[in-house]
């Protein structure tokens, strides 16, 4: 069996890194709007030092702050723009950017790729709820009912009820909306 290129290397940046990501995310909160999605153009990140747009594979950000605009650009369906700043990460196998390449790819359209971004996130973090959270819905959205409960309670059975992953998916999976 042959395995994607960023699967391969998924599980090399797990071993690389070990634990450091067990306690996954909850991300609660959707990102608020900043001059990186009005001001910016493609592959640029606003600096609040320089007052400017840098390229986003500036020195000046770390992948904390790449992130950050990676979230804030996929939730203004700027997905071309989420993509250009992943990959100039320094991690981009980083299971939070893995993450958000399965965000894209769903609401893109792209199931399988989708998928395997997401498994590939929770191949190197289990634990990694919203990235649960978001395969859930995605399942739920190719009408994989029993696939999304699966995630919901492995979201539970990590410690995730009480988190937005949590309740997102459950309101998608009673309510049948999945805009997340």
């Amino acid at each position: 069996m042959r395995f994607p290129k960023f699967l391969i290397s998924a599980a090399i940046f797990a071993a690389l890194t070990g634990p450091a990501f067990a306690a996954g995310s909850d991300d609660s909160k959707p990102p608020r709007t900043t001059k990186t999605t009005i001001k910016c153009e493609r592959g640029q990140i606003y600096d609040r030092k320089t007052k400017s747009c840098l390229e986003a594979k500036s020195e000046a950000f770390s992948d904390e702050e790449r992130y950050d605009a990676v979230r804030e650009l996929a939730y203004a369906n700027k997905f071309d723009r989420a993509q250009m700043v992943i990959a100039a990460a320094d991690a981009p196998q980083d299971p939070r950017f893995l993450n958000y390449m399965g965000f894209i790819n769903r609401k893109q359209g792209n199931m399988d790729a989708a998928m395997e971004y997401y498994q590939a996130a929770l191949t190197i973090d289990p634990d990694y709820i919203l990235a649960r959270s978001y395969m859930g819905q995605g399942l739920l959205s190719q009408g994989d009912k029993i696939g999304a409960a699966t995630q919901l309670r492995e979201i539970a059975a990590r410690g995730g009820r009480e988190t937005w992953a949590y309740t997102a998916l459950e309101q998608a999976l009673y309510t049948g909306n999945h805009t997340y």
